[in-house]
């Protein structure tokens, strides 16, 4: 197979951050029509009008054809959980219920190494399927569920940040740790995985709850030893979360400060919803450089409460896209930007297309510190790429015909009416790892 790839149709990705000014104020917005990408060994070798005649060494190199669809860095979900594929859409509890009752139980069945073979195999194509090519990802406790993610992620060369879970208490029967192996299985995938293959590991703190100080303390130290390692866990997701954590660290001064007095809060650290928060929490994260992951449909699924995007943003506070499957209802990050404009519409803000895509590209490469590779349509930059129709079924395409004078107009209508069915393919590191059936294309 020729390691040489064309892409062509229309460009759209950003230079930089749009924030929320109104559309046609926004800066750093790259639309290019009818543009081709020259891949070559997993990369983007140029960026050219289709309209110029290719270089010599790329005349006889086939070109997939797209003109009049887009083309986008693939998505980047930078809070997802792996195992709760299983129990996405379960009925009716709030978070803590919700674990108990559905999740937990779902994930005692990873300790089997084939489960998680299988989860993680399953799970990955359903991320592609859905235009996502990147992922900071929750798996189990178990090692044998990070260790699957990594040996598949690497199998394709894809862009993957997880590490095992720690859990040491107030979890059932097989999803407990020991402070001491959990801390050997960390180093062990470490040394394996890290920095390796496009594979990074994350220190996995499931919550505040589920870790003893001691396990804290080690998680903290993982991440001062071992340089260039990341950090995920949840914070102030739900009021009764707050309020139990606050019953388990009486002397911490909020739930954020339970992990920075470990020293988890740093540069690399992902923190999931963070709803909750206060005017010092968020001068912790901007001082130090760490982000949040909003999960707007999960949040409104599970009832956790209304993110303020903007504030977070006006604090300094960095902000990145997240589906959170399972309590978020949908791998697809074009339905989860549609769920983020109605909850900052819900407190008098409005949402862009462009800050919206903005995040789930550039902005979280950059808050991941892999701008450089991920986020962008750039030379350099690996061919994570994800081709969209802009239109799939009548309605949508009557919106689209409406809208095509003004482009942030007919990016928005896409944003909000569009969802997997729209995804023509997605690329990862300059190779095909979904494509729509011929059926679907032509259908559309």
């Amino acid at each position: 197979m020729s390691d040489k790839r064309i892409l062509r149709g229309d460009l759209l990705d950003f230079v930089q951050d749009p924030g929320f000014a109104p559309p046609h104020e926004a800066q750093g917005v790259r639309f290019r029509s009818d543009h081709l990408v020259l891949i070559e060994r997993g990369r983007i070798d140029s960026v050219q009008s289709a309209s110029q005649p290719l270089p010599p060494a790329w005349e006889n190199v086939p070109v997939a054809d797209h003109r009049g669809r887009l083309i986008l860095p693939g998505f980047i979900d930078t809070h997802v959980h792996c195992p709760q594929l299983d129990v996405i859409a379960s009925f009716g509890t709030e978070l803590l219920d919700w674990l108990n009752t559905y999740t937990f139980p779902a994930e005692q069945r990873y300790a089997d190494p084939e489960v998680s073979r299988q989860g993680a195999a399953r799970f990955l194509h359903a991320l592609w399927a859905h235009g996502t090519t990147s992922a900071v990802v929750f798996p189990t406790v178990h090692k044998t569920s990070a260790q699957a993610l990594f040996e598949q992620a690497s199998q394709v060369q894809m862009r993957l940040i997880t590490g095992k879970v720690l859990m040491n208490r107030h979890a059932p029967d097989g999803l407990r740790d020991d402070v001491a192996q959990a801390e050997r299985d960390c180093v062990d995938l470490i040394a394996q995985w890290h920095g390796k293959q496009r594979q990074a590991f994350a220190v996995t703190v499931r919550f505040a709850v589920t870790s003893t100080p001691e396990q804290l303390a080690m998680a903290g130290a993982l991440c001062a030893s071992h340089a260039g390692t990341y950090m995920q866990t949840h914070v102030a997701e739900s009021r009764a979360e707050v309020q139990w954590v606050s019953e388990l660290f009486p002397t911490a001064r909020s739930y954020l400060d339970v992990y920075d007095r470990d020293g988890l809060i740093g540069p690399r650290a992902v923190l999931a919803h963070g709803i909750w928060l206060d005017e010092r929490d968020r001068a912790v994260l901007r001082e130090r450089g760490a982000q949040i992951a909003h999960s707007p449909s999960s949040n409104l699924f599970l009832g956790s409460g209304l993110f303020d995007w903007a504030q977070a943003q006006g604090d300094g506070v960095n902000v990145s896209l997240a589906s959170d499957v399972g309590g978020g209802t949908s791998l697809c990050l074009l339905r989860n930007m549609a769920e983020a404009y109605k909850i900052q519409a819900l407190q008098g803000t409005r949402l862009t297309a462009w800050k919206a895509l903005y995040t789930a590209t550039l902005g979280a490469a950059s808050h991941l510190g892999l701008s450089q590779e991920i986020g962008r349509i750039e030379p350099g930059c690996m061919a994570d790429l994800a081709v969209w129709r802009w239109a799939v079924g009548p309605v949508a395409e009557h919106r689209d015909a409406l809208a095509r004078d003004v482009l942030h107009e007919r990016v928005f209508a896409w944003m909000t009416l569009a969802d997997e069915r729209n995804l023509v393919s997605t690329w990862v590191a300059g190779q095909p790892v979904y494509m729509a059936s011929s059926s679907e294309v032509s259908a559309a």
